[in-house]
């Protein structure tokens, strides 16, 4: 009988903190407060302003910095009094309140660049959008943000006391981008979309080698290559000796060692300095606790226990690769390029312009002695006249026609020939016997010249 009212008074307890520490009676202490003791009438203002940021009164504090800004304009306590007043709106919270603490620090910098505070505000400016980031498998607008700002933080003041805390913080967040990657690339693969997939996974590899499943997707990736044809065994074979080369300790190394063998690839060694580094995460990863995945679903936040604790992040902002299943063709002399996407639509100039009604053809077969443009790519030795044009494989597609539809495309393909077969055979009934050649008539013979008389 007593175990429910000793709950009744936890409840009661917590609803009073609550309520105290919601009327700022609850004491939050000040991080970076001034230690002068002075009875300056600026600084009275600013420990005031302070007591009632520490009490959560964020609006007075407000407007007591903001008389300070106002009627002190030379007090050495205007930069500190501009950056509390984003500190208000930082402690407050809330969807307005960042969006109003991240522009007055940026005010801030821009402001006062050479103070020390200014690292201090940008680091504030990563953390508003990594505390809203959520997980993996929804929208990355603020992990997407809160890269941009801490790589700033860390190009702009790589010296800064901030700098080590704000690259783990760069790695977490990378971690869930990649992850929001390989998400999409896995739904690509399991749908049957290879050059997609493909395409995801090679940036996802390329752009955050530190990412926890790294070597899963590059064995994904060597799976969809492999699926899109022969034309692509290059990529794969590369895909496989990445997994040997730069994650040794993975689960498919020797498997990969394995496929490399079977193409009669190259098997190489295993990179020390990527055999450390994957050594000490592995040893260093902490697992969930059998709790923490029962309460994964109601978090908001993304869980980051696998990111990688070492190594440097990518430093530059991740940018959209061209497919592996375009064709790429190479640059010409009159354009001065080194390469690009082929493409089947080309621009020629005919001189004579007869040749466009008498030959169909003259678009795809210009005259000798005509000029094109350098857009109209050379005929390949497969397509020289007397050689025997090689089968080409056709590209990979993004939408591959299920079984179903492979089964009604026979189908269809079937009745159309039985149905052109009937109508030869109908034809062939129907089409009048052609008439006997007449023989030529008999040539007559030619005048015979009458006889001279004689005289």
């Amino acid at each position: 009988m007593k175990y429910p009212r000793i709950l009744n008074n936890l409840i009661v307890l917590a609803a009073v903190a609550g309520l105290l520490s919601s009327c700022g009676l609850r004491r939050h202490k000040y991080a970076d407060p001034i230690t002068k003791n002075t009875e300056q009438p600026d600084k009275v203002l600013f420990d005031r302003a302070i007591n009632d940021i520490e009490h959560s009164r964020f609006e007075i504090a407000r407007l007591t910095l903001q008389t300070l800004i106002n009627t002190y304009d030379s007090s050495e306590y205007l930069a500190k009094a501009k950056l509390a007043i984003a500190d208000s709106w930082f402690r407050e919270g809330g969807a307005h309140g960042l969006a109003q603490a991240e522009a007055e620090y940026k005010d801030f910098e821009l402001f006062y660049p050479q103070m020390e505070e200014s690292a201090e505000a940008q680091e504030r400016v990563c953390d508003i959008h990594y505390k809203q980031m959520d997980k993996a498998d929804r929208d990355p607008i603020h992990a997407i943000r809160a890269e941009d700002e801490c790589r700033q933080l860390l190009l702009q003041y790589p010296n800064s006391k901030f700098a080590p805390e704000t690259q783990q913080k760069l790695r977490n967040v990378q971690e869930v981008l990649a992850a929001h990657e390989y998400a999409a690339a896995t739904f690509y693969h399991h749908k049957g979309s290879f050059p997609a997939a493909a395409n995801r996974l090679t940036g996802i590899v390329d752009q955050y080698p530190l990412f926890s499943q790294a070597d899963e997707a590059l064995w994904v990736m060597a799976d969809s290559y492999n699926r899109m044809g022969d034309r692509f065994e290059d990529k794969e074979a590369t895909a496989y000796t990445r997994i040997v080369k730069d994650y040794p300790l993975s689960p498919h190394a020797q498997a990969a060692k394995d496929k490399l063998q079977a193409m009669k690839r190259p098997v190489p060694e295993a990179d020390p300095v990527a055999y450390a580094r994957m050594k000490y995460e592995l040893e260093n990863r902490t697992n969930a606790k059998f709790y923490n995945n029962a309460l994964d679903m109601f978090k908001r936040n993304p869980d980051t226990r696998h990111a990688a604790k070492s190594g440097t992040p990518a430093m530059t902002a991740m940018r959209p690769t061209i497919p592996a299943s375009v064709p790429q063709v190479a640059g010409t002399a009159a354009t001065g390029t080194t390469g690009g996407v082929g493409s089947d639509v080309s621009i020629g100039t005919v001189s004579d312009t007869k040749e466009l009604d008498t030959r169909p053809d003259a678009r795809a077969n210009p005259p000798a002695g005509g000029t094109v443009s350098a857009a109209v790519p050379a005929a390949t030795p497969a397509e020289k006249p007397g050689e025997a044009v090689a089968p080409q494989q056709p590209f990979a597609t993004n939408h591959p026609l299920t079984e179903k539809q492979k089964k009604e495309a026979m189908k269809k393909a079937q009745e159309a020939a039985k149905k052109k077969q009937k109508e030869d055979a109908k034809n062939a009934k129907a089409k009048p016997a052609q008439p006997q050649a007449q023989a030529p008539a008999a040539q007559q013979p030619a005048a015979q010249t009458p006889p001279q008389q004689d005289k």
